[in-house]
This record gives C-alpha cells, sequence and structure tokens, in this order.
C-alpha cells in the first residue's frame, strides 16, 4: 500500500518540532493580550464610582434634565390665574 507520502521521518519530526514553536508563541502572545484586557478592567474596576456618577451626569445632561428641571422650577413664580383646563392643557391669564 503505498500512500504517495515522500516525507521521511526526520522531516515529519522537524516539521512538527517547528509547529509546536509556533503554537507556543501564539499562545504566548494570546495571554499577554488576555493579561492587557484584564489590566484595563481592573483600572475600570478601581474607578468605578467616579465611572458610573459620570455617566449618570452625562445622562441627566444629554436626556435634557437640567433644562426640564430649570423649566419645571422657574415656572411656578410666572404663572398666573387659571382661566380653564381641558386635561392636561391650561389656559392662564398672566395679565
Amino acid at each position: 500500500m503505498a500512500t504517495g507520502n515522500a516525507r521521511t521521518p526526520e522531516q515529519v519530526r522537524t516539521e512538527l518540532e517547528s509547529e509546536r514553536e509556533r503554537l507556543a508563541t501564539a499562545v504566548d502572545s494570546l495571554r499577554a493580550e488576555v493579561k492587557d484586557a484584564t489590566n484595563i478592567g481592573g483600572k475600570l474596576r478601581a474607578n468605578l464610582p467616579v465611572v458610573a456618577a459620570g455617566a449618570l451626569g452625562a445622562g441627566f445632561f444629554l436626556a435634557g434634565g437640567i433644562g426640564a428641571t430649570m423649566r419645571l422650577l422657574a415656572r411656578r413664580g410666572r404663572e398666573g390665574k387659571e382661566k380653564a383646563r381641558f386635561g392636561p392643557f391650561s389656559f392662564v391669564d398672566r395679565s
């Protein structure tokens, strides 16, 4: 039974050894990347309260919370006498 394989056992051993070396290099590279990613996660975890407060403030600002809150607070003093109300709408006499 001829398989048509022209490589000698020594060539196969040499190729296997080179593959093992390349695999070891790739594993070391992946471990370094995972270590770097874990280090970034550790930095985030250490500053989590600051990051959470910043995210809350940014979300409030982007959602228009400041403008809506000021409009709600400032409106109370400017409103006049309510003449009629239809559900959420009202007619106000501001004179």
